[in-house]
C-alpha cells in the first residue's frame, strides 16, 4: 500500500470515527437524567387521584386544568378560561381543543365529568368536596355546581394531586394504574417505573398545548428523561459531578458551598415553599401531656440549626406555614421559638425531674423516646442535631433511620413512633388540614392529633369560608389553635436549590412555585 493510500485510509477512519462520535453525542444530547433526593424519593404510585405522595415526574405525565405561578397568579393549562358566578356557587371552565391522551383518547368535558367523582373516598377528596355536581355544557365547556362557595378551588385545581388521568385506562387497570402504566396528556409518557429507584419517561411528540408559563409551546426538548431516586445527597452530588446525572431536583443547603466551588456545576436558587418540622405523637406517653409537648417544642433551637446545617440560608420556622402565606401571620403568643428555660420549667411542672445522668425521670422511668427519620444525609444530620438539643433539656431521643419507601406505612401503625423529622412543600394553608385533621390519623397526620375544637375550626376553615378574605381569617384561627396544642415543633424554611451540569441549559426564569412541567419543557440540551 502506498503512503497516499495509507493516509487516505487513515483519514477515512478518522472521519468515520468523528461521525460515530457525533452521532453518539447527538443521542446522548437527546436524553437527560434528573436526580430526586431525600425529600422526593419513595412515591409509590403515579396515580394522582389516590396518591398521598407524588414527585416531579407526575406533572410531566399529566396536565392540570390550571397552573399557579410563583406570584400566586393562575394560568390555564387544559382550561383556556374560567369564570365564577357572583354567589360563588358556579364555576364554568372552557377547555382547550385538540388535546389527546397518550393512548389517543380525546380530552373533553366528559373527561372532567368522569374525573371529579373519582376522588370520593380518597385522601384527596377534600379537593373537590365543595363540588356538588359536574355539568357538561358542550364538548369543551364544563360547569361545576357547588354545594358552597370554595374560594380555594383554583388553588386545589393547580395541585399535582389534581393532574388528570385518562378514564378508560384508569378504569381498566384499577390499582395498577400509576404503577404499571400511567396515561395522561402531558409532555412525557411513562415508559418504566420501579418504586423507590427510577422512572423513565419518553417524549410525547404530539404535545402542543403547553400553558403560557412555558416558552416552548411544542414537544419537550429531550426525547427521554430518567428520574433516579437517590436518598443519599452525597451520592447524588457525586453522580452530578461525574456526569452520571444532569440535574439534581432539590439540593440540600449544606451541599451548596461545594457545588458553588465546582466549576462544572451551576446552581439555581428560587424562593422556598418548604417547611421542615418535628411531629410529636400526641397519642402516646409522655406526649399525651401538653406540657411535655410544649417543653419539647421549645427545646428546638431553630437559629442554631439554620446556621450549623444550612449555612444561614433560608429562614427559621416558628409556625406551621411558610412565611409568605397570610395565614402564617399569627398572634406572636402562638409562635414557637427556642426557649430552653421555658422548656426546663415545663418539664419540671410535668413531674419530669433531672436525674444524675442528665436525663429526666418520672415515677422511676427515664424520659426516653423513639425518634424516627427517613434515610438521607440531611434528615440524618438534622435528627442528630435535634437529639443533642433535646438531651440538653433532659430528654433521651433514640434515633431510628427508616427507608423512605416504607416509612409512611410504618407511620400508619400509629403508635410505633414518638418523634419524627419531616418536611413538606406546599403553598396553601390547607396543609394544616392535611397534617392535623383527625380524618388522617397515622399518615399524613403523623402527630396523631385528634382534638374536637381543632376539628370544629377545621370544618369552618375548609367548608364555611364564603370568600378568600374570610378563608384567611378562618385558617389563621385554626392554625393558631393547632399551634397552641403543640403537636409539632417548627424548624426551618429552606430556599429551593437546583443544580445542573454542563449538558443542559436551564430557562432564564423558573415559573411556578418549584421545578415543574412548565419549566422542565424549557430545559434544553447543550449543542
Amino acid at each position: 500500500m502506498t503512503k497516499m493510500k495509507v493516509r487516505g485510509a487513515a483519514l477515512a477512519l478518522a472521519l468515520a470515527g468523528t461521525a460515530i462520535s457525533g452521532a453518539l453525542s447527538a443521542v446522548v444530547a437527546q436524553e437527560a437524567t434528573f436526580v430526586l433526593t431525600a425529600r422526593w424519593v419513595g412515591a409509590p404510585t403515579y396515580n394522582p387521584i389516590k396518591a398521598t405522595k407524588l414527585n416531579t415526574a407526575t406533572t410531566l405525565i399529566y396536565d392540570r386544568l390550571v397552573l399557579q405561578d410563583a406570584d400566586q397568579s393562575f394560568h390555564g393549562q387544559l382550561a383556556t378560561s374560567w369564570e365564577t358566578s357572583a354567589d360563588g356557587k358556579q364555576w364554568t371552565f372552557k377547555l382547550k381543543p385538540g388535546v389527546k391522551f397518550h393512548n389517543g383518547e380525546p380530552f373533553n368535558a366528559k373527561t372532567i365529568e368522569w374525573w371529579v367523582p373519582q376522588f370520593k373516598g380518597t385522601e384527596n377528596a377534600f379537593t373537590v368536596e365543595a363540588i356538588e355536581r359536574v355539568e357538561v355544557v358542550d364538548d369543551l365547556t364544563v360547569r361545576f355546581h357547588m354545594k358552597n362557595p370554595d374560594p380555594n378551588l383554583l388553588s386545589n385545581l393547580a395541585s399535582s394531586f389534581m393532574c388528570i388521568p385518562e378514564p378508560k385506562s384508569y378504569q381498566a387497570l384499577g390499582d395498577k394504574f400509576g404503577v404499571s402504566e400511567a396515561v395522561g396528556t402531558g409532555p412525557y409518557k411513562l415508559q418504566q417505573f420501579t418504586v423507590g429507584q427510577q422512572t423513565v419517561l419518553v417524549r410525547n411528540d404530539d404535545y402542543a398545548w403547553a400553558s403560557d408559563l412555558s416558552k416552548n409551546q411544542g414537544p419537550a426538548k429531550f426525547k427521554k428523561l430518567t428520574f433516579r431516586e437517590i436518598a443519599e445527597e452525597s451520592t447524588a452530588y457525586l453522580e452530578l459531578k461525574t456526569g452520571g446525572a444532569d440535574l439534581i431536583v432539590a439540593v440540600p443547603t449544606d451541599f451548596l458551598p461545594r457545588m458553588q466551588a465546582d466549576k462544572s456545576i451551576k446552581v439555581v436558587t428560587i424562593p422556598g415553599t418548604e417547611l421542615v418540622y418535628m411531629p410529636i405523637n400526641t397519642s402516646v406517653e409522655p406526649f399525651t401531656d401538653i406540657k411535655v409537648r410544649e417543653a419539647t417544642a421549645f427545646a428546638v433551637n431553630q437559629a442554631e440549626i439554620m446556621k450549623s446545617l444550612y449555612g444561614g440560608l433560608g429562614e427559621v420556622a416558628d409556625t406551621f406555614l411558610i412565611s409568605s402565606l397570610q395565614e402564617s401571620k399569627v398572634d406572636p403568643k402562638y409562635k414557637i421559638s427556642y426557649d430552653p428555660e421555658r422548656s426546663k420549667r415545663l418539664f419540671d411542672e410535668a413531674g419530669w425531674k433531672l436525674g444524675p445522668n442528665g436525663i429526666r425521670v418520672k415515677d422511676g422511668k427515664p424520659l426516653q423516646v423513639k425518634f424516627w427519620a427517613q434515610n438521607g444525609t440531611e434528615f440524618k444530620r438534622l435528627a442528630e442535631v435535634l437529639q443533642a438539643q433535646l438531651k440538653a433539656v433532659g430528654m433521651q431521643a433514640d434515633i431510628t433511620i427508616l427507608d423512605s419507601s416504607t416509612i409512611n406505612s410504618q407511620y400508619r401503625k400509629k403508635t410505633d413512633h414518638q418523634l419524627a423529622v419531616r418536611a413538606y412543600l406546599w403553598t396553601n394553608a390547607d396543609i394544616v388540614d392535611w397534617f392535623f385533621s383527625a380524618k388522617r390519623l397515622g399518615y399524613p397526620n403523623v402527630s396523631m392529633f385528634n382534638d374536637p375544637e381543632a376539628e370544629k375550626l377545621n370544618d369552618i376553615a375548609m367548608n364555611k369560608s364564603r370568600n378568600w378574605d374570610e378563608r384567611v381569617v378562618n385558617f389563621t384561627k385554626y392554625h393558631e389553635y393547632v399551634l397552641s396544642q403543640y403537636p409539632f415543633a417548627p424548624i426551618y424554611q429552606p430556599v429551593q436549590l437546583f443544580a445542573h451540569g454542563k449538558r443542559v441549559t436551564m430557562p432564564e426564569k423558573i415559573r411556578g412555585s418549584g421545578l415543574s412541567s412548565q419549566s422542565i419543557v424549557d430545559i434544553e440540551p447543550v449543542n
